[in-house]
C-alpha cells in the first residue's frame, strides 16, 4: 500500500512493489499479511529444509505456499473496467484465449468500433487490450502449469501463446522466471507427497 511512499522517502532503496516477498542478502521484506506466512515458510525451508518446511505448513493449515515472484494482485483483480462494454471484451477474451484476440475482435465482442475500444479500454484499465490480454493469458497458463498435468507445448497452445518461448518471454517479463521454474515450484511439494509447493524461486534469492 506504501511502496511507492516508501520509495520517495528512501530513494537509496530499492523497491520492488509487485511482489510478494523478497529476500536480499540476509534482509527479507514480504507484502501484507498473507504473504509473511510465504516469506516465514521460505525461512524455514533455507534455514532445515524442504521437509520441515512442509511439516510446518501443515500446522498452519496452509495448502499451497506461494512463491516470492508472484505479484501482489491477480489479473482479474488488477483489471476492474467500469463499463458492461470493456467486461464483456475481457471476458470474451478469457473465454477465447486460444483465439489470436486482435483489437478488432475485441472490439466487435465489446460493440464499439477499434479505435472507440482502445480508447475507453486504456481509460478504464489503465492498459492496452494486448496488454491485458497477455495477462490473462499468464495466470490461465500459470494455473495450468502448477496443476502438473500439462505438456509446455499444450499449455503455450491452449493459451493462446502459440509457441514455449514466446510463453517464457512473457514469464519473465511477469514473474522474473521462467515457466518451467514455476512449474518445479508446483511440483517439489508433490515429491513429499502432500502437493505443497516449498522450493524458494530464484528470483527471491
Amino acid at each position: 500500500l506504501y511502496a511507492r511512499l516508501l520509495q520517495e522517502r528512501f530513494p537509496g532503496v530499492r523497491v520492488d512493489e509487485d511482489r510478494i516477498f523478497v529476500r536480499d542478502r540476509q534482509i527479507w521484506t514480504s507484502a501484507g499479511m498473507s504473504a509473511a506466512i510465504d516469506l516465514a515458510l521460505a525461512l524455514v525451508e533455507d534455514d532445515h529444509g524442504a521437509a520441515i518446511a512442509l511439516n510446518v505448513a501443515r500446522r498452519l493449515v496452509v495448502y499451497h505456499r506461494r512463491t516470492g515472484c508472484q505479484p501482489q494482485l491477480s489479473a482479474l483483480l488488477e483489471l476492474k473496467p467500469r463499463s458492461d462494454r470493456v467486461r464483456l471484451a475481457l471476458t470474451y477474451a478469457k473465454e477465447h484465449l486460444r483465439s489470436p484476440l486482435t483489437v478488432e475482435e475485441l472490439a466487435d465482442a465489446a460493440r464499439l468500433s477499434p479505435r472507440q475500444f482502445s480508447r475507453v479500454f486504456r481509460e478504464e484499465t489503465g492498459l492496452s487490450p494486448a496488454k491485458a490480454v497477455e495477462m490473462l493469458r499468464l495466470e490461465a497458463a500459470k494455473a495450468m502449469l502448477e496443476s502438473g498435468r500439462y505438456s509446455m507445448d499444450l499449455i503455450a497452445r491452449d493459451t493462446g501463446f502459440f509457441d514455449r518461448d514466446r510463453m517464457r518471454r512473457a514469464f519473465l517479463r511477469a514473474y522474473g522466471e521462467p515457466p518451467k521454474s514455476v512449474s518445479r515450484h508446483a511440483g517439489s511439494g508433490s515429491n513429499l507427497g502432500e502437493g505443497i509447493g516449498l522450493a524458494i524461486p530464484d528470483c527471491a534469492l
